[in-house]
């Protein structure tokens, strides 16, 4: 059977998630080269300030096969940018190796190309063809294309809860829900994204790291929120070992890695925090605080995934009741051993319902 445009852009897909957690602010983006049905070169985005996925992929090209690129298709999972950054715009790459056909999963809305590269490339007599998986290659940047368009970072709302729907037990001490195996996912979570929030009551009774030392990669950037600022330094999120911002009421002060960011008291907590994502160029954020934070972004509707463990033979009786979530669709379940982990899209009632997951080739379970 031959190979069709849309088998060689899932392998485009698959590759730029090999860069996750590694190229924000940018996007994830993947590229093959096939000349005659056969690959004959593949590259990814794999660091920010690195080379891009199709500098990478021509880079890739063995010596004996370079004299095909010419002839040869480029894939793309998103359209190359013709404007400079940290690096050359990869469309005069594309124009210099004289290939004459490139097949684009989708448009880049980033204002710098939006656009411009398809149209720089079609300038110069390269057949383009766009569009191919498409909604995949969208949500694959589901990040990146939420904060350009939306102003806002994507954000992920996380909490475990006991098989009767509890977060915490009656008491002070910690109730450790998730199970050993679905800790350690969760700190490949925490990888994945720029930053994580957490609020006071959390920081206190958890003591919480927020680090993701059970996976690799780069942890995120810490965030609390502590308007009054009662938190006592001895915890672990100021032990300056990464950068921590202090959402409070009281002051803007820098000491190391701490930095306090002052908040107006004529707007809304959760604005100001998304206005200060936007500030500093943090596409997503991950949400891991306690019942009554993650109900304020559940309230407000200002959240894009839910992802829900629940240790399915852990009952506390009485305690703190886990959030319910309104205005959502289930797009798939996990299990991992004693834990099932649901995962939710924010479906907003007039919207139709959009499973991002779809790329990944499994199946969707509602």
């Amino acid at each position: 059977m031959k190979p069709t445009h849309e088998l060689y852009m899932q392998r485009c897909i698959d590759l730029a998630l090999l860069g996750q957690g590694r190229v924000a602010p940018n996007p994830m983006v993947g590229s093959v080269l096939v000349y005659d049905n056969r690959i004959i070169g593949e590259g990814y985005h794999q660091q920010f300030g690195g080379p891009h996925a199709e500098v990478n992929c021509i880079a890739s090209v063995k010596e004996t096969d370079r004299k095909y690129i010419p002839e040869a298709c480029l894939y793309v999972s998103l359209e190359p940018c013709s404007h400079v950054g940290k690096t050359p715009p990869c469309t005069n790459l594309i124009i210099e190796q004289g290939i004459k056909m490139v097949v684009i999963g989708c448009k880049d809305s980033f204002e710098e190309v939006n656009g411009k590269g398809i149209e720089k490339l079609k300038k110069t007599g390269i057949k383009v063809i766009t569009g191919v998986l498409e909604q995949a290659c969208k949500d694959l940047n589901r990040r990146f294309f939420t904060f350009h368009k939306e102003k806002r970072p994507y954000i992920i709302l996380k909490w475990a809860e006991t098989a009767d729907g509890r977060m915490a037990g009656e008491g002070k001490e910690r109730l450790l829900i998730s199970n050993k195996y679905t800790n350690r996912l969760v700190h490949k979570w925490r990888m994945e994204e720029p930053c994580i929030l957490t609020g006071t009551n959390t920081a206190l009774v958890d003591d919480p790291s927020l680090d993701n030392r059970l996976w690799t990669g780069a942890s995120p950037v810490r965030m609390v929120l502590d308007l009054s600022l009662r938190l006592p330094r001895k915890l672990k999120l100021f032990n300056q070992e990464q950068r921590t911002i202090v959402f409070n009421l009281l002051k803007n002060q820098k000491e190391g890695n701490i930095q306090h960011f002052k908040l107006s008291r004529t707007a809304g907590v959760i604005i100001q925090i998304n206005c200060a994502c936007l500030l500093l160029d943090l596409q997503s954020l991950l949400v891991e605080g306690g019942a009554k934070m993650l109900r304020s972004f559940i309230e407000e509707g200002i959240w894009d995934e839910a992802r829900v463990i629940t240790n399915t033979v852990l009952e506390a009786g009485k305690g703190l009741k886990a959030p319910i979530l309104n205005n959502h669709v289930l797009v798939k379940t996990e299990k991992i051993n004693t834990d099932i982990i649901r995962y939710y899209q924010h479906q907003a009632p007039e919207k139709k319902a959009e499973t991002f997951f779809r790329f990944t080739g499994k199946p969707v379970q509602v």
